[in-house]
């Protein structure tokens, strides 16, 4: 009788599981060692469908950065802040400081927007269409990357000695640094003076434009300290933005986060296939392989939570995805999500604080389109003649004295008059027949404007000055007439 071989002893399988303090990370700050020095944050260098789209978006902004100042629109840049002159030109539309109003309003939208935008969908404003992150990210680390390589080769560069390699490599990436520093000053600058006075700062020497050339020179040196040494530090600590966003998100928000209901508890290996066999695996999605950590710009884990840190750049995102297709998992572990989606599993929904912050912003956007549609091209302003009250003429007549301020706000030639709408009254415009008003100028007249004593305006009533450009009528203009009867 054949005798039957023993079997073998079947293995019983260990699954790791990591236990993890889960507040541990809130001891220490990612870009801080534990002597209190500046911990060197080397991101790996990111990629996936997610960066690709980033990569999109940044080529279009940037191309627009740059490019518009020497876009112009009947003759006015298409953008064009220059404080000093106290001109702002906002896509081809020439505003005074007597748009201030406007100005207002609209950063005040601007604000409310960002606010509702942020409630939303978190701080997605940093990762997608901020410059800081899109010339940090898409300019600067990619030169860094391909001239000293990945995060690995980085931190092997900065430890050896400072060789022939190290130097050249480092000489370099600076220089280069330094020159993209230069350039983004002059583009800045371009929306500050414009780039035809900007051009005329190149052909002349530095002298002759002494404050130009200082204010670039400054720009240049703080663009290349942002962007070659304190990087991250902008996002985590100098950014008001950032500090703002913990007020701002809630439960509701849409963020980038980490699924821990699906990836919790972690561990190492690959899950099995067969869906009996892993059902009874202990382990949650996460492999713990610590590359979400390792892309991000910032140095957090997003396995902790929602951070001030985190700008949502998407690339723990990108990573995880990556990992999650190697190890035939579902993508989506670490995603655009709200709390609420991850641990109750409700859809987006707008709140009631989304709500109001939608109505301010509804508002504010119809103010400001009922400002700019009743906006003219010539700015009026009609103000009593300091120190002067009425006159009475030799004729007997009710004399008041005013002056008027004309600002062209066009790249046209004006001819500019001022009638009397009141038929029984008398204008003369002292020292000329007609105003002319050359491009963007600014004219400042004195008119006389007299009533017979029989015939004053009623009591408490405005006159009424109409203002004419080359012959059309533009806008009406009320003011008060003083007299004996109604000088109070």
């Amino acid at each position: 009788m054949k005798q039957e071989e023993p079997k073998k002893p079947t293995r019983k399988k260990k699954y790791k599981v990591t236990d993890y303090d889960k507040d541990e990370f809130r001891d220490s700050i990612s870009t801080i060692d534990s002597s209190g020095k500046r911990a060197w944050i080397y991101p790996k260098a990111p990629s996936g469908r997610y960066h690709f789209f980033r990569k999109i978006v940044a080529a279009f902004l940037l191309v627009f950065l740059f490019g518009a100042p020497f876009i112009k629109i009947n003759g006015n840049p298409l953008l064009l802040f220059d404080i000093i002159e106290r001109r702002f030109v906002i896509f081809g539309q020439l505003f005074t400081p007597q748009d201030f109003h406007l100005f207002v309003l609209g950063t005040l939208l601007f604000i409310v927007f960002i606010v509702i935008f942020t409630v939303v969908f978190g701080r997605v404003f940093c990762g997608w269409v901020c410059p800081q992150t899109i010339f940090m990210e898409m300019i600067f680390r990619k030169i860094e990357y391909f001239i000293e390589g990945d995060a690995a080769a980085q931190k092997k560069l900065n430890k050896q000695e400072w060789d022939t390699e190290k130097i050249g490599k480092k000489t370099l990436k600076h220089s280069i640094f330094f020159g993209i520093s230069f350039l983004i000053s002059n583009t800045f600058l371009a929306y500050m003076v414009g780039v035809d006075r900007l051009w005329v700062l190149f052909g002349d020497t530095p002298f002759e434009h002494l404050s130009l050339f200082v204010s670039l020179a400054i720009f240049t040196f703080l663009f290349y300290g942002v962007f070659a040494f304190l990087r991250e530090q902008v996002c985590t600590t100098i950014c008001p933005y950032g500090r703002l966003q913990g007020v701002l998100l809630d439960n509701d928000s849409i963020v980038v986060a980490y699924d821990e209901v699906r990836g919790e508890p972690r561990g190492k290996g690959k899950r099995e296939s067969d869906p009996t066999e892993r059902e009874k695996d202990p382990r949650g999605d996460c492999v713990d392989c610590h590359l979400c950590v390792d892309v991000c710009p910032t140095g957090i884990d997003i396995r902790n939570g929602t951070q001030l840190e985190c700008i949502n750049c998407t690339a723990c995102i990108d990573a995880c995805d990556s990992i999650m297709d190697k190890f035939d998992l579902p993508r989506g572990l670490v995603r655009y999500a709200s709390r609420n989606e991850i641990e109750k599993k409700q859809k987006f929904k707008f709140t009631t604080r989304m709500i109001a912050y939608s109505a301010v912003l509804m508002m504010l956007v119809i103010a400001m389109i009922s400002l700019l549609a009743i906006r003219t091209q010539v700015e009026t302003i009609v103000l009593r003649a300091q120190g002067t009250t009425y006159q009475t003429t030799e004729t007997g007549d009710i004399r008041n004295m005013f002056t008027v301020l004309l600002i062209n706000k066009t790249n046209d030639t004006l001819n500019m008059n001022v009638n009397l709408e009141e038929k029984y009254g008398k204008i003369q415009m002292i020292g000329t027949d007609s105003y002319q008003l050359l491009p963007e100028q600014t004219i400042k007249g004195v008119v006389l404007i007299d009533f017979p004593k029989d015939n004053l305006p009623p009591k408490r009533d405005n006159i009424h000055l109409e203002i004419f450009a080359n012959g059309e009528q533009i806008e009406t203009v009320n003011t008060k007439f003083l007299s004996p009867f109604i000088a109070n």
